[in-house]
């Protein structure tokens, strides 16, 4: 049997899921509450012993964040419902179309449609492929974990799993021609911000001895070795290196700089953080600011909110001129067939690639 013909066997059997973290229902106080209370109970999302997380999800976070965190979805919600949301369900018709002999399904790690639902009616043969570009606990971690719960020691599903993709061609194509076509290479500066984790996570998946995360601690994420395999800003850095290097081969000469967003609470996250980088651009002179954020496949709250409009104001007010924000994948046609590559690369029978099984050991 010819290797493409094995791959349309094996996806006459498959359900493929894409998973994503997750959105609330609706963009109210309630349904946010909801959506925070089973997101920040997971121990992988907030690494603190069972009861010191209780008592900051109970008596700190709830009884004030879902009120401001709703205002803040209302500020990007659709007609259609939430951006992740409607983003995600646009990539699973299109993927659908790439791969008609397999079913492919939309789920969350959190909310709806959850991923129970999607196993619950999964096929013999499972394919997971979770929506972040790089490897980190509280995401893709957490999201095969929970996979791994569901199904079971004793589950029939065979299950194989596309790896994160940071360093695949097609994904870095694309992101270079969605940056080209955003900024048509007239910034004075390209921010590329990931979404950030704390340092105890991120030194959770490095090996022993090997000491990660600092602001200032660059070196040790330089390359990609043994000993940082997994480490998430290793990772982006990687990312980052390679979209800098395909950009000045298509004339794109801005400088590129490296940040990450999203921080929560008093832990120490890796850095060096997106707010502090961008006051530190406008500081030196730069007007013309192109921010793209290569950890999120789909538009979502983290960047159509978060840097689309909270950083576009600060960046302005600080002197800036001219603000672009470049979206994410999303659905992009490009985006589908680099998908769908990663895809039928998963299920083609290579020693290269292992069925991991239902058993599978649980990465950090």
């Amino acid at each position: 049997m010819s290797t493409l013909a094995a791959v349309v066997d094996e996806q006459a059997r498959a359900t493929v899921v894409l998973i994503n973290v997750g959105t609330p229902d609706a963009p109210t106080t309630p349904a946010v509450r909801r959506y925070l209370r089973e997101f920040l109970s997971d121990p992988r999302v907030v690494d603190l012993p069972p009861l010191g997380r209780w008592a900051l999800l109970n008596f700190v976070i709830l009884p004030f964040r879902p009120k401001k965190s709703a205002a803040l979805y209302r500020a990007i919600w659709t007609e259609q419902g939430s951006p992740l949301l409607v983003h995600g369900r646009a990539l699973a018709a299109a993927l659908q179309q790439q791969l008609p002999h397999a079913r492919v399904v939309l789920a969350m790690r959190y909310g709806s449609p959850s991923l129970a639902e999607a196993l619950a009616h999964a096929d013999e043969r499972v394919v997971l492929v979770p929506l972040f570009p790089q490897y980190a606990s509280a995401t893709t971690g957490s999201a095969l974990a929970e996979v791994r719960r569901l199904l079971g020691a004793a589950g029939q599903q065979s299950v194989v799993e596309v790896p994160p993709f940071f360093d695949d061609d097609g994904f870095l194509d694309v992101a270079v021609a969605t940056i080209m076509e955003a900024t048509k290479a007239e910034a004075d500066a390209l921010l590329l911000s990931y979404h950030g984790v704390p340092v105890s996570q991120v030194q959770a998946t490095v090996s022993s001895g090997h000491v990660c995360g600092a602001d200032e601690c660059w070196g040790c994420c330089a390359a990609l070795g043994d000993a940082n395999a997994r480490c998430y800003r290793a990772q982006c850095l990687a990312t980052s290196r390679a979209l800098e290097q395909r950009l000045r081969a298509v004339g794109f000469d801005a400088p590129v700089t490296t940040s990450f967003q999203s921080r929560l609470g008093r832990a120490r996250w890796i850095g060096p953080s997106t707010v502090d980088t961008v006051d530190r651009l406008a500081q030196q002179g730069v007007k013309r600011l192109a921010v793209a954020c290569p950890s999120f496949v789909a538009d979502c709250l983290e960047t159509l909110e978060e840097i689309g409009v909270h950083l576009r104001a600060r960046f302005l007010a600080a002197g800036g001129e001219r603000f672009t924000l470049v979206p994410c994948l999303n659905d992009d046609a490009r985006f589908v067939a680099a998908l769908a590559r990663l895809i039928e690369r998963a299920l083609a029978p290579s020693p290269a690639v292992k069925d991991t099984g239902t058993s599978s050991r649980s990465p950090a």
